[in-house]
C-alpha cells in the first residue's frame, strides 16, 4: 500500500481544545506516530502560550528550517515549532495569519477565479479561518521544500480538517501541487444548520439541495468553501455512513472513503489507578451535588450525565430533559424511592440554575471541564470515570465521541441511531439493552417522546440491576470501546493516503 513519507495535518483544534475534533486528532496522534515517527506534523493557530496550553515549544526540532524562517518567503508569518503535549508527542507548528488580512480581497478573488469559492457573503469567523488556512498552506510549502532538499524522492500528504482550514488545499493545489491533499468534513455545515434550525433533516432528506439551503440559511460562503474542497481535494473523507449520505446529497460529492473515529485507551487509567480515579470522581460528584442541593446525597445515588456543546436539539439535551421528567414520574408511580438519580448536565455556558429538584435531581455544570473550573477543578475525563451511566440522545451527530469516551471509561451509555457511533454499535453489536453496555435507540424526526420514554425505561432498569449485572454492563461497555481503538480504525486512513497519493500522481502527470 502506497504511503506518504510525511503527513502534514491541519485543524483549528491543533493544541486548541474546542470540541470533538480535538479528541479525534489528539487520540489518533499516537497511532500516527507509531507508523510515521516524527514524520507527522500538525499545523494549528497560535493564540499564545496562555491559550495553547498543550503546546511545548522546542527550537531544536527542525532546527535549520526554524533558523531559515526569518529570511524566507514566509517571514511575514510568525511560526513556533514544538510538540503537542498528548500521547505520541507529535511535532506541532503554530502560526499566526495576521499578515494575510492585508491582501484578503486578493486571496478571495483568486479563490473565486480558480475554485469558484463564493467569499462575497462571508461573515463571522469566515475571514479568520480562511486566512489561517491560506497561511498554513504557505508554511506547509516552505517545510516541504526544506525537507525535499535533503531527499528528492520523498512523498507528502496534506490533510485539512473541516472548512476552516481548506484554503490550505487550494493554496497547495496551485503553488505546490506535488503534495497530495485530503479533506475531512466532520459534519456538513448545511446538515448541521438544517437540524439546528428545527427543520426535519431526515424525513425530507432527499428533497434538500445544498446550494439552495445555503441561500436560505445564510450559509453561502461556508457551504461554498466546504463543497469546493470536497470536489478539489485528492481524497475526500468523512467520519460515518450517516455523514457520507449527507455529503452526497448536500455537497454533491460522495466521500472517497469513510474514516470512522477511534479512541486511544492510553487516556483510560488501569488497575488500581482506575479504582483510585473512580473513587475520587465519585467523592467530588457527591460533594458538589450535596452542596448545591443543600442536603447529603446517599452513597448509592445513581450518577448519570450528558455533556457536549449547547445545541439543545442536535445534542439531544431537550429529549434528555424530557426523559428525566418521564423517569421521575415512573419512580413516583412505582412508589420506589429507595435510590436517587443525580443527573449532571455538563454543558458549557448553560444559563440555568445550578440545581433542579425532581424525585430525580439535575445539577447543571456550565463550565468547560479542563481542570480549571471553579466548581470541580477536575477534567471531564476525571469526572466521567465516576459516573454510573451516560445519555447522549443526539438528533444530529456525525460520529459521537461522548458515548465512545463513556464506554472507554467503563460507563454504560445510551445513544441514538442518528449518531455515527450509535449506528456503528447497532451494526456490529446488538446494542438494544443497557446491560449490553450500549443502547442505541432508533430516533427519527417525529419520535421525540418515544425516545424519552426509552431512555427513562433503560435508566429505571439500570437503577435496579444487581451489582453483579452492573459490573457486567460496565465490562461490556469497555469491551465495545476496545473494538473502536485507533489500531483498528487507522487502516481507513492508510487507504485514504493511498487514494490521495495515487490521484496526485495522475493529476501531476497531466
Amino acid at each position: 500500500m502506497k504511503q506518504p513519507d510525511y503527513i502534514f495535518e491541519t485543524s483549528w483544534e491543533v493544541c486548541n481544545r474546542v470540541g470533538g475534533i480535538y479528541a479525534v486528532l489528539s487520540t489518533r496522534a499516537a497511532s500516527m506516530q507509531l507508523e510515521h515517527p516524527d514524520k507527522v506534523v500538525f499545523f494549528g493557530p497560535d493564540f499564545g502560550e496562555h491559550s495553547n496550553i498543550w503546546f511545548r515549544e522546542d527550537k531544536t526540532i527542525l532546527r535549520e528550517w526554524q533558523k531559515s524562517l526569518a529570511k524566507s518567503s514566509i517571514s511575514d508569518i510568525p511560526v513556533r515549532v514544538g510538540r503537542w503535549d498528548i500521547p505520541g508527542q507529535p511535532i506541532a507548528v503554530l502560526l499566526k495569519a495576521d499578515a494575510e488580512f492585508a491582501r484578503k480581497n486578493e486571496i478571495y478573488a483568486w479563490a473565486w477565479e480558480k475554485y469558484a469559492v463564493q467569499s462575497h457573503a462571508a461573515y463571522g469567523d469566515y475571514d479568520e479561518s480562511c486566512m489561517f488556512g491560506y497561511a498554513a498552506g504557505r508554511v506547509m510549502e516552505s517545510l516541504y521544500r526544506y525537507l525535499l532538499s535533503a531527499n528528492e524522492g520523498l512523498t507528502f500528504c496534506a490533510h485539512a480538517n473541516e472548512w476552516q482550514t481548506v484554503f490550505s488545499i487550494f493554496y497547495l493545489r496551485d503553488y505546490c501541487p506535488q503534495i497530495a491533499t485530503l479533506f475531512t468534513t466532520h459534519a456538513t455545515g448545511i446538515g448541521r444548520s438544517i437540524a439546528g434550525n428545527g427543520k426535519p433533516l431526515y424525513d425530507y432528506f432527499e428533497g434538500y439541495h445544498g446550494d439552495q439551503m445555503a441561500q436560505e440559511l445564510n450559509m453561502v460562503s461556508k457551504h461554498s468553501v466546504e463543497k469546493q474542497a470536497a470536489h478539489y481535494a485528492d481524497c475526500f473523507t468523512t467520519v460515518s455512513d450517516i455523514t457520507a449520505r449527507e455529503c452526497k446529497q448536500l455537497l454533491d460529492k460522495e466521500p472517497d472513503i469513510v474514516t470512522p473515529n477511534g479512541f486511544e485507551l492510553d487516556f483510560v487509567p488501569r488497575g488500581k489507578a482506575f479504582a483510585t480515579k473512580r473513587a475520587a470522581a465519585r467523592e467530588a460528584l457527591h460533594r458538589v451535588a450535596s452542596k448545591l442541593l443543600d442536603r447529603e446525597i446517599p452513597d448509592n445515588a445513581l450518577m448519570i450525565c450528558i455533556a457536549g456543546r449547547l445545541e439543545m436539539k442536535n445534542k439531544g439535551i431537550d429529549v434528555f430533559a424530557e426523559a428525566l421528567d418521564v423517569l421521575a414520574q415512573k419512580i413516583y408511580r412505582s412508589r420506589n424511592e429507595e435510590r436517587e438519580v443525580i443527573a449532571f448536565v455538563m454543558i458549557p455556558y448553560l444559563d440555568r440554575a445550578p440545581a433542579r429538584k425532581y424525585k430525580v435531581n439535575a445539577v447543571f455544570v456550565p463550565y468547560y471541564l479542563d481542570g480549571r473550573d471553579p466548581l470541580f477543578g477536575m477534567t471531564y475525563y476525571d469526572l466521567l470515570i465516576g459516573m454510573d451511566a451516560s445519555v447522549f440522545p443526539s438528533y444530529y451527530e456525525p460520529w459521537g465521541y461522548t458515548p465512545l469516551e463513556s464506554c472507554a471509561f467503563h460507563v454504560p451509555t445510551i445513544t441514538t441511531s442518528l449518531a455515527g457511533y450509535g449506528e456503528w454499535c447497532q451494526r456490529h453489536f446488538e446494542a438494544t439493552d443497557i446491560k449490553q453496555g450500549v443502547v442505541t435507540i432508533n430516533r427519527t424526526d417525529s419520535n421525540f417522546h418515544v425516545v424519552a420514554e426509552a431512555i427513562a425505561d433503560n435508566l429505571l432498569t439500570y437503577m435496579h440491576l444487581p451489582e453483579k449485572e452492573v459490573e457486567k454492563a460496565r465490562s461490556n461497555a469497555a469491551s465495545i470501546a476496545q473494538k473502536a481503538q485507533w489500531k483498528y480504525f487507522f487502516k481507513y486512513y492508510r487507504k485514504a493516503y493511498e487514494i490521495a497519493l495515487n490521484k496526485s500522481i495522475k493529476r501531476n502527470k497531466k
